[in-house]
């Protein structure tokens, strides 16, 4: 048994050592490679057809700093007469690209 043990500690390192570059680079270095910022988003909202004329945008990024996390409020009188899963799909259509790079945001519309 303490044979089988030092032969399991001897192996472990090493393959944790090779498996962690894969994971890193599959999983974690694409999300790093594409971070956005607040005035990424903020500026890709402002300048999109779909929403103008917007009144007003606030893109706060809630993640420290990291940009996976940010909350977004917009207010734009395109939002009057659509229901609240309508305004926001209109938003996730916009973010396409940026809402599956970054963890996840919270979304607050308004029509005036």
């Amino acid at each position: 048994m303490g044979i089988f043990l030092r032969f399991h500690l001897q192996i472990l390192p090493n393959y944790a050592f090779l498996s962690l570059p894969r994971a890193f680079m599959f999983r974690v270095a694409p999300r790093l490679l594409a971070a956005y910022t607040a005035a990424d988003i903020q500026a890709k909202l402002e300048s999109s057809a779909a929403l103008k004329p917007v009144q007003s945008i606030r893109v706060v990024d809630v993640s420290a700093g990291c940009g996976s996390f940010f909350n977004i409020d917009i207010v734009s009188p395109v939002f009057q007469g659509k229901s609240l899963i309508q305004q926001h799909r209109l938003v996730n259509s916009v973010l396409k690209e940026e809402i599956s790079a970054i963890h996840g945001f919270t979304l607050n519309t308004k029509s005036k």
